[in-house]
């Protein structure tokens, strides 16, 4: 008996491996605590009622992740109308935007808040800027960190060259890259695991120049990679994901395999779609031990 309390003591001083998580990546859609009518909100928004915030939360609930990085949410006041906060933690950039780029994550993870990535907002005092991106760490366990960047990127670039802009979105969207290419290449130095999460606006193929940007400093792993989007598909029409992951650093070794998902909404009723939203949520598991 002796012997086998000592392996149990053993064992359980061991140090904690981190748990498998489940990351996401989820554009709410202009989800804000604002009245209708608000000078900040576009005046064909369609008002959000209880039921559809409940729809929400139950989406949330079903999505079940552990970190996700959310866009297009006006601070934690509206993020909580759609996760529990006794189950989540916010974190949002330092900026007043409607649209922000931000997280919700499981409570009882270790995570750390990073200074914005303020650069990503090429028109700061724009009435609707660029978005800075939300920067964290987040640790599970005793097991290793992985850094975390939630974007929402320009839009009117989705396919366009941005090394050879033919327009002020793809030229911007080019400027985004080479700075999104600037903090992979921090991360890299710092040798930690880490992943870009959100919507990118655009619907990156294999070659494509914006991913080769980003490649520059380091090698990446599109989870979107293979994949149509099946998010408000019409007669089993699918199309290219303008959301994505990129996961980089040694979390590229641990992605699980097979385990991209998309949410994809019970409701085909397409007035609906600005309700709920237009971008379904996408998520990957992750496991480093």
């Amino acid at each position: 008996m002796r012997p086998l309390l000592i392996a149990l003591c053993l064992l359980f001083a061991l140090p904690l491996q981190a748990a498998e998580l489940k990351i996401a990546s989820w554009n709410i859609a202009w989800l804000t605590t604002k009245p209708t009518g608000h000078p900040d909100l576009p005046r064909d928004l369609a008002p959000r009622q209880d039921r559809d915030f409940a729809r929400l939360r139950a989406y949330a609930d079903r999505l079940a992740a552990d970190v996700v990085a959310i866009q297009e949410v006006d601070g934690p006041l509206a993020a909580a109308r759609v996760f529990d906060a006794t189950r989540y933690e916010f974190h949002f950039p330092d900026e007043t935007d409607t649209q922000r780029a931000g997280f919700a994550w499981r409570r009882g993870l270790n995570v750390t808040r990073n200074p914005d990535v303020s650069a990503l907002d090429l028109v700061p005092n724009a009435r609707r800027s660029l978005r800075r991106g939300a920067d964290i760490t987040v640790r599970s366990g005793e097991g290793p960190p992985i850094r975390l960047l939630s974007i929402h990127l320009d839009g009117g670039c989705a396919w366009q060259s941005v090394r050879q802009p033919n327009s002020r979105d793809c030229q911007n969207l080019g400027r985004q890259a080479e700075i999104l290419r600037d903090w992979i290449a921090a991360r890299r130095r710092e040798g930690i695991a880490f992943a870009i999460l959100g919507d990118f606006n655009r619907r990156i193929e294999r070659n494509d120049d914006f991913l080769t940007v980003l490649a520059e400093a380091a090698p990446l792993t599109r989870a979107t990679e293979g994949f149509s989007n099946p998010c408000w598909a019409r007669d089993g029409q699918s199309r290219g994901f303008v959301d994505h992951i990129l996961i980089g650093g040694p979390a590229r070794d641990w992605l699980v395999r097979d385990s991209f998902r998309v949410l994809v909404y019970a409701e085909r009723d397409p007035a609906l779609r600005d309700i709920i939203s237009d971008h379904c949520p996408i998520s990957v598991r992750i496991d480093s031990r």
